[in-house]
């Protein structure tokens, strides 16, 4: 019998017969390492466990507790579901089930619609499939052949799939009388495929196209015991219960309308005051750092974004208005702030001396998102966002983007999130020529220039291709929402190209003209996102100083009112955020309903401190704080607003 030899990762080698399959290699080790493994990894690619080895190999194990083995758990469950939907509805299609970071979905076209019911009768087929046991088969079909197998089956998304495939051969899965497309690797039996659950269904385009079928996508999940999933489905919960998104609507903070239209969020009062704190704050702190204010238009001539590139990189993502034919043909709502302040810089001539020139302003702008893109406040169609650009000579590039950093550390320290963001730098594919302005040799210098910035910054960050400006390379600051979705609240970018686009240029010291660079940044990024956030961090409880009622006076019975009013004028008069409760409830109901809208301080009032001109202080998270004089308590509050605690 042939031998062949496995190297395994701490470097040993060992002979087995050729045609020994990666389990029995498993096994070999140890039994449990048998029982455990799921795949393996043969020469980096990985492999079902029933793999046969006919040649030396270097081979490691990935196992079920392993993060590599509950992603192949949840794929072959994603498998699981859609063979039970297929057990269920004669007339379903199936297109695609990947897994995801937390889980897993699956696609189908369906004529009826997946309710709270259906779920959980998928659910129950599940797990009679886990039941039975079914091995799980790796079938190789040329091309051909398996078109022909899925139009048999009459499987028209997985048809289209395969006929797109560059492959001559196939790879298809096969569990009892269900197959599907799918490169694997699967676990080698449905019987291992543990703890799952069906989480929720939405409509979901074919291929995430607006003008392709709406198809009903089911999410789930699996772990590797009850416990773990169990754990999971618990933070689940919590974070329903943080979800801005319900949380901000119950708080009164935003709302939605259906006649005004999805994305377009609108502002409640106490929302607008968590909004307004901050913008006031974000403006004051980059007026100390040599900000100068502008404040531009709302839409544009098509002219202007034709010289920037956005008539020709983003077009699709702006609103367009007017007529071709009119006097002043095609306008645009603003999608960006940039082109309008370049032109603000190009108003007049400007010496080396005159720079570094910073630009902000608290902008509204407008971008086409597609429908199934919106959510809450995270991303919509009209935002406001804390904008600035600094045009700068190459020679400040570097301490001017040191300054930048340091005004979004500052303000993430601010809002309590600095714990909780992360770097990404992002660089452009020169592949992907209709995305990108052409000019490979500016972009090899910039992104080298932006590198070493970050590097002498010391930043610990991630690089990510194709995630670019369209005109530079940018430093993303990413945040993760409470269901794990990852976003980018704050940009910094570094622009080679629209200077020149705009003509800007300045006299340098040898008296000759030339290009600045640009620094395109926010400081906080978009407020509606960065009050989402808030809402999901503190889950609601804002910190006293972001806080839209910071203080709610609660007097015992109507004799106080007078007294709490007069509290009331005096915090005001202080610049604190108050109202009185003077419903005709029990003293009890107002305490916690002041506690469900999470006002940081209720101050009760009743006879003994109307007498002794003090305030009984009830902190939200502490609870009883006992009585103090007014003053003492103005003094306290004032003391944690100015420190932002």
């Amino acid at each position: 019998m042939e031998k062949v030899k496995v190297t395994l990762p701490d470097g040993s080698v060992k002979e087995y017969d050729a045609g020994t399959t990666v389990e029995e290699v498993a096994y070999s080790i140890g039994r449990r390492l048998g029982k455990d493994a799921v795949a393996g990894i043969v020469n980096g690619d990985k492999v079902d466990t029933s793999f046969e080895i006919k040649e030396d190999i270097e081979l490691s194990i990935i196992t079920i507790d392993s993060e590599e083995g509950l992603d192949i758990q949840r794929h072959t469950t994603s498998h699981i579901m859609a063979q039970a939907v297929k057990r269920l509805y004669d007339n379903v299609q199936v297109a695609i089930g990947p897994t995801i970071d937390d889980g897993f979905y699956y696609d189908f076209d369906l004529d009826e619609s997946f309710n709270t019911e259906s779920l959980e009768q998928i659910e129950a087929e599940m797990h009679k499939i886990v039941e039975e046991n079914l091995p799980i088969e790796r079938v190789l079909l040329p091309k051909d052949e398996a078109i022909d197998l899925m139009r048999e089956r009459d499987e028209k998304y997985k048809v289209e799939l395969i006929s797109d495939l560059d492959d001559d051969y196939i790879s298809l899965y096969k569990q009892g009388d269900f197959i599907d497309l799918c490169r694997g690797p699967h676990l080698p039996a449905t019987g291992k495929a543990s703890a799952f659950k069906l989480l929720k269904n939405a409509g979901a385009y074919w291929r995430g196209d607006e003008n392709n079928e709406m198809l009903q996508r089911i999410y789930g999940t699996a772990f590797t015991s009850q416990k773990k999933l169990d754990e999971h489905l618990a933070m689940l919960e919590e974070a329903k219960e943080r979800d801005h998104n319900k949380l901000g609507r119950e708080l009164d903070l935003f709302m939605t309308v259906d006649e005004i239209g999805q994305g377009l969020p609108l502002l409640k009062p106490k929302g607008a005051k968590v909004v307004q704190i901050l913008q006031r704050f974000v403006e004051d702190e980059e007026e100390k750092r040599g900000y100068k204010l502008t404040k531009t238009p709302f839409m544009a001539k098509s002219d202007l974004y034709k010289i920037s590139g956005h008539w020709d990189h983003y077009r699709d993502g702006m609103f367009v208005l007017g007529d071709e034919e009119k006097d002043d043909g095609l306008l645009a709502l603003r999608p960006m702030t940039c082109p309008f302040q370049f032109q603000i810089f190009n108003s007049k001539l400007h010496s080396y001396r005159d720079l570094p020139i910073r630009y902000a302003e608290t902008s509204s702008l407008f971008r086409n998102e597609s429908s199934g893109e919106m959510h809450g406040l995270i991303r919509l169609r009209q935002f406001t966002i804390s904008e600035g650009h600094l045009i700068v000579t190459p020679d400040q590039l570097e301490e001017e983007f040191r300054g930048v950093i340091d005004l979004i550390n500052y303000m993430m320290e601010a809002i309590g999130i600095e714990d909780d963001i992360w770097y990404r730098f992002s660089k452009w594919d020169p592949n992907n020529k209709n995305k990108y302005i052409d000019n490979p040799e500016a972009w090899h210098d910039s992104q080298e220039k932006m590198k070493k910035i970050l590097d002498n910054l010391e930043l610990d960050y991630e690089e990510a291709d194709d995630e670019a400006a369209f005109y530079g390379p940018k430093l993303d600051i990413q945040f993760k929402n409470v269901h794990g979705k990852e976003d980018t609240i704050i940009t910094v970018q570094i622009d080679f190209a629209l200077p020149e686009r705009f003509e800007m240029t300045y006299i340098d010291k040898d008296n000759k003209k030339k290009h600045p660079y640009v620094i395109h940044r926010t400081s906080i990024g978009c407020y509606e996102r960065t009050l989402a956030m808030l809402i999901e961090k503190y889950a609601g409880a804002f910190p006293t100083w972001l806080a839209p009622v910071q203080v709610e006076m609660i007097p015992i019975s109507d004799d106080q009112l007078d007294y709490a009013y007069q509290v009331k004028d005096r915090l005001e008069a202080e610049g604190i955020r108050v109202e009185v409760d003077s419903r005709t409830e029990k003293v009890g109901y107002k305490i916690r309903d002041a506690q469900l809208q999470k006002v940081p301080y209720m101050l009760i009032v009743g006879s003994r401190e109307v007498e002794n001109g003090t305030v009984s202080v009830r902190d939200r998270s502490d609870g009883d704080q006992g009585a103090i004089p007014t003053e003492e308590f103005i003094e306290n509050i004032k003391k944690e607003i100015a420190e932002r605690n």
